[in-house]
């Protein structure tokens, strides 16, 4: 399989790369830049310190840990987040604590995922009438819950 190329910028000294804990993992994790308090219903934007650049064509998506979910109620507001190849900015995360108690964040503390995905270019075309399906207009719980 060929890899990617992603480039990365640290913003600071002290920011960490992203890195996988394990190699099969889909994952790259990300990194807190700053110490910072979330109370419960609160959310945060949180510095990781990096910028990115991807290749055309490549997105990164900014996903939740399901362990800082499970433990502290703890997870992203625009999850998935997107990052597009053009942005050069910081990442940041949009922490928001679902949970009971405050959650405090350690600067170095793992935040957030980022898997990168291909993007697939599309055309839209205006039509007057779509085809039929199976489920045609049918939506939310149509096939039970």
């Amino acid at each position: 399989m060929q890899k990617i190329v992603v480039k990365v910028k640290k913003l600071s000294k002290d920011a960490k790369l992203p890195e996988k804990q394990h190699e099969t993992d889909a994952g790259y994790d990300l990194y807190s830049n700053e110490n910072a308090v979330i109370a419960p219903g609160e959310y945060k934007i949180i510095s990781t310190g990096i910028a990115i650049e991807l290749p055309r064509g490549i997105e990164a998506q900014i996903r939740p840990r399901s362990g800082l979910a499970l433990k502290y109620g703890l997870t992203i507001l625009n999850a998935p987040g997107t990052v597009d190849s053009g942005y050069r900015g910081e990442i940041k995360i949009i922490l928001l604590n679902l949970g009971k108690e405050a959650v405090e964040i350690k600067k170095g503390q793992r935040i957030a995922q980022m898997v990168f995905n291909k993007i697939e270019d599309a055309e839209i075309k205006e039509v007057k009438k779509l085809s039929k399906s199976d489920r045609n207009e049918k939506g939310f719980g149509s096939t039970g819950v």
